[in-house]
């Protein structure tokens, strides 16, 4: 199961996602909101490589259902830390919707933390799944 760990910064500090919310902070002050997630991608992906943050962009993340692969298969915005799925947004206001499409990214592989950025409200949103 997938919970979300925190909305906020006084969340315990884990150093892999600390230095993802970093870079994604540094983007939205640069940016604002109001551009198209591709905008954000793009920016994010220059902000990961001048950090030394390592990532994948577009990963696909394979699915099974018992024990057979589905050719279906979902892509994470990033994985970064080879541990880290992160799915990019950028809506006025976050829903339970993007929520569950990051729990099922975490159900649906090995990874255990995910990351919701949101760039489309005026500050940063973001919320950090954990799951176990």
């Amino acid at each position: 199961m997938a919970l979300p760990a925190s909305t906020h910064t006084g969340e315990r500090k884990d150093p892999r996602t600390f230095a993802v919310i970093g870079a994604a902070m540094e983007v939205h002050q640069q940016l604002g909101c109001g551009f198209l997630q591709a905008v954000y991608h793009e920016a994010l992906t220059l902000e990961f490589t001048t950090r030394k943050v390592p990532f994948q962009r577009e990963v696909e993340l394979a699915l099974s259902y018992k024990g057979t692969s589905l050719k279906t298969a979902y892509r994470a915005d990033f994985v970064c830390f080879d541990s880290v799925i992160v799915e990019l947004k950028a809506l006025a206001k976050l829903n339970g919707i993007e929520d569950a499409q990051v729990i099922h990214y975490l159900k649906s592989t090995k990874y255990r933390t995910g990351l919701l950025p949101n760039f489309g409200a005026i500050s940063l949103e973001y919320r950090r799944f954990v799951s176990f």
